[in-house]
């Protein structure tokens, strides 16, 4: 008989509010994923072992915070969990970046199994702090990160993803020193909270942390999507996952405003632009890396020719935009 892997619990670092706990994360076998892998046949199997997952369904999990809050939640058949409720105040448990820390486990399993790090795991929440003057809504895949996403059959991509390692990967020249100085603020001494949001899947989720912790980026929530069902029917209104994501960001902000960051390779345009129509007074800008894609650009162009409700910049280097960015007083 095949012995069984580990159980493990993946946090994802998520946001809330000082009477609102918002959790996410999921409980899978433990695959003994190496992000440090280099050899191109292990980072493929890597690559197997992030998609081919052995979920942890219909399991309660407990959640703690502090000494004496305790919260429960159960996963789902493909593994997630999602805790969202009303709680009192909870600011006194945020450190100085503002980030709350949790304490996640296992509850009751059906059977005797192994469990890592003897069944603690550990996870943050971020409540923006007071010295909050915006908050900034980035992509990642070809916004801060080299994809490929607009190359022949995506074939850029799917190299990237089976065989660049997280640490391999490379950042667009400028972006981070973009990032630090957004969140600084224009006083220079806010802290602006950066929400990434993508269209990847969670099954990314660590090797994209990875990626972002190597190349200095601003530590932030990561909000991504589950992969999609390939006999799920998604209904033609039915709005994006990554729009319907940045919507939520809004209402749990109400008094915030934002910058949204993006790429003119595929949906963020429309999705930016959108957003900014329904909340036209909460947007403060909207900038889009440029692609190497003609018809794209020219799409993009287009939607943008004549646009006064945000300002909107078409970014072809970090440069540019941090002079953008100051011009506005966003960045000091």
């Amino acid at each position: 008989m095949f012995k069984k892997d580990p159980l493990q619990i993946i946090t994802f670092q998520t946001y809330g509010t000082s009477n609102r706990v918002y959790l996410r994360g999921r409980a899978i076998e433990d695959e003994n994923i190496d992000l440090e892998e280099k050899s191109p046949f292990n980072l493929l199997i890597n690559t197997w072992k992030r998609f081919e997952t052995d979920k942890i369904r219909h399991t309660e999990l407990c959640i703690k915070l502090g000494d004496d809050k305790l919260f429960y939640t159960k996963t789902d058949n493909r593994g997630y969990f999602l805790l969202d409720e009303t709680v009192e105040d909870i600011s006194r448990y945020q450190d100085e970046a503002g980030w709350v820390k949790f304490e996640f486990s296992f509850k009751d399993l059906a059977e005797e199994r192994v469990v890592q790090n003897e069944n603690r795991f550990f996870g943050s929440m971020l409540i923006p702090s007071e010295k909050t003057e915006f908050g900034v809504i980035s992509d990642i895949d070809d916004t801060i990160l080299h994809t490929g996403i607009v190359s022949l059959l995506k074939w850029r991509v799917l190299f990237n993803t089976f065989f660049k390692s997280a640490k391999k990967r490379l950042p667009l020249e400028g972006a981070a020193e973009f990032y630090k100085l957004l969140q600084v603020g224009k006083s220079g001494k806010a802290r602006n909270s950066i929400f990434y949001v993508s269209h990847s899947p969670w099954n990314l989720y660590r090797y994209l942390v990875c990626f972002l912790k190597q190349n200095e980026f601003p530590e932030g929530p990561i909000i991504l999507r589950k992969f999609p069902s390939f006999f799920g029917k998604k209904p033609k209104d039915e709005k994006p996952e990554k729009q319907k994501e940045i919507v939520n960001l809004l209402k749990a902000y109400p008094d915030l405003k934002f910058i949204l960051i993006g790429d003119c390779g595929e949906h963020d345009p429309d999705i930016y632009m959108e957003i900014a129509e329904v909340f036209p007074d909460r947007i403060l800008a909207i900038y889009l890396r440029s692609v190497k894609h003609k018809k794209k650009m020219i799409r993009v162009l287009g939607l943008f020719d004549n646009y006064k409700t945000t300002p909107v910049l078409l970014v072809e280097s970090s440069k540019q935009a941090i002079e953008h960015a100051r011009k506005f007083g966003y960045v000091v």
